[in-house]
């Protein structure tokens, strides 16, 4: 009786921590990478590889990086990488190499609880969900003030 009672107690323990832990996150989604999309948009994600700049772009991130101070390229990340900055996103290309390039995570924010539910669309930022305001935290800069998304939402990337 003592060692289930202590079993139970364990298990109410974990439970607890995790409760706890995951309050102290703010509930917050994590980032999968966009192999992960793949299983579920497996055509989304073969034209977003195939065809769209961003799923490439580690390859001129890492081919400037060697003009460009320590600084400088933090500055890149930003734009040009999965989630730069955020808890989870992007941290180098050795420790994260899933996150380095623009992933479909960059426009539709972390996957983990749109998977988690099943793909529950209120858990990521779909088509219907997004808005300028999204494309203009990399999209603000004055050549490219008439940055069309809609064009190239609908198109080349999806």
């Amino acid at each position: 009786m003592r060692n289930l009672v202590f079993a139970l107690t364990c298990v109410l323990g974990l439970c607890v921590l995790s409760v706890v832990s995951a309050l102290a996150q703010g509930g917050q989604a994590a980032y999968v990478g966009s192999s992960t999309c793949e299983g579920c948009h497996a055509k989304e994600y073969e034209t977003f590889t195939k065809h769209s700049r961003k799923a490439k772009s580690d390859k001129s991130v890492k081919l400037m990086a060697r003009k460009l101070t320590p600084e400088e390229i933090k500055e890149c990340y930003r734009c040009h990488t999965t989630g730069y900055g955020q808890p989870g996103g992007f941290e180098s290309f050795e420790k994260t190499p899933d996150l380095g390039h623009l992933g479909c995570e960059s426009c539709h924010g972390p996957g983990s609880a749109h998977v988690d539910s099943g793909g529950a669309k209120d858990k990521i930022l779909g088509k219907g969900r997004l808005n300028l305001k999204h494309c203009e935290k990399c999209h603000n800069d004055p050549r490219v003030v008439n940055f069309r998304y809609k064009p190239r939402l609908y198109s080349g990337g999806h």
